[in-house]
């Protein structure tokens, strides 16, 4: 399957009931709801760290570039370093 220019394997697909109130409030259309939630479901795992960037933008059908581009969009750092590895950086900069 191809999305956004990246060639994905096998999917599965995952059911979400969405009252008709929420589409027409949001403007939305079903398809386009879909996406949303896809792109904010895989913006939140990867906040969390349980996705990489890579496989959160395979979530949410869309490149690694453009998803990292999105993190701006949800407030999530597209890089999260600890302290000690903020550092390492600076001293090897």
């Amino acid at each position: 399957m191809l999305a956004g220019g990246v060639v994905f394997g096998v999917m599965s697909t995952i059911t979400v009931n969405c009252p008709e109130e929420v589409l027409i409030s949001l403007k939305k259309t079903p398809s386009d709801m879909a996406e949303e939630i896809r792109l904010a479901a895989a913006m939140k795992l990867f906040e969390l760290g349980k996705l990489s960037s890579g496989r959160a933008a395979q979530l949410a059908g869309i490149s690694r570039v453009e998803f990292l581009q999105a993190t701006g969009r949800y407030k999530v750092p597209a890089f999260s370093l600890t302290e000690q590895e903020l550092e390492e950086d600076l001293k090897n900069a």
